[in-house]
């Protein structure tokens, strides 16, 4: 039984009870098991909160949690991470949650969850990441007259002439990551033409495995970057069941 607080706003989603908050002045929800699985694992989508939420649906029934915080146009930039810690720690210490999470990064949401296991590989439990973009560089850097861009540039404090020289990606701090044995999985179409497979997953891939990091890539033959997930989400929740560190 979930503990009510003062200011929670209960609602339905997909046939699971959902609580909306607030934490440092940002929304954020946990939608919330029938019976919680021991120990409370919970599943933290950085971006895109439903988009194609077949792999959240089978967790819920398995009993974790999911969660979303909402850091729009932060592109996983230091204020986003400083926000999310914020995020973690009322999860797990008002809420009760697991003290290490599955961090799921859909699209961009890939820089939010990477950027927090650099940060904080310890509290991490897995990395699930979808079509994930983890090079700034790749996108949304060769859209330089999009809106998209001038925002990352502003929120990671760049100039377009500081960009070839920039180091707090994810593809830039790997290490860490690895040494803490943080299992990744990554679902990319073999040809995403917005966040191109080579220029993100693959160079991820590469580097982890010579790093003797524990990664799987599932790449959809063909695929662009939508559907994102798979149709039937098995694969992805089992490497999560099995090798997810709580």
């Amino acid at each position: 039984m979930e503990q009510r607080r003062l200011g929670d706003k209960q609602s339905e989603w997909n046939g699971f009870g959902r609580v909306d908050f607030e934490v440092a002045g940002r929304p954020c929800w946990v939608v919330v098991p029938k019976v919680a699985a021991p120990g409370r694992p919970w599943i933290w989508r950085t971006e895109f909160f439903g988009h194609e939420p077949q792999a959240d649906l089978a967790l819920l029934s398995r009993g974790w949690h999911v969660v979303y915080l909402d850091t729009k146009n932060m592109y996983g930039a230091p204020k986003a991470i400083a926000l999310m810690e914020k995020f973690y720690a009322h999860m797990t210490k008002e809420r009760r949650l697991a003290k290490r999470v599955v961090l799921e990064g859909f699209s961009r949401g890939g820089l939010y969850a990477f950027n927090y296991a650099v940060a904080h590989p310890q509290q991490v439990a897995a990395l699930y990441l979808d079509a994930p973009v983890l090079d700034i560089r790749s996108w949304p850097g060769k859209k330089p007259e999009s809106k998209e861009w001038r925002e990352c540039l502003a929120v990671y404090g760049l100039t377009e002439e500081m960009v070839a020289g920039f180091k707090g990606g994810p593809l830039d701090n790997v290490a860490g990551v690895a040494k803490a044995r943080v299992p990744i999985l990554s679902v990319c179409g073999g040809a995403d033409k917005t966040v191109p497979l080579a220029e993100n997953t693959a160079v991820l891939e590469t580097r982890y495995r010579e790093l003797g990091g524990l990664i799987e890539v599932i790449v959809k033959d063909g695929g662009d970057h939508h559907p994102h997930s798979l149709k039937d989400p098995a694969p992805i929740v089992n490497f999560l069941v099995k090798h997810a560190q709580f």
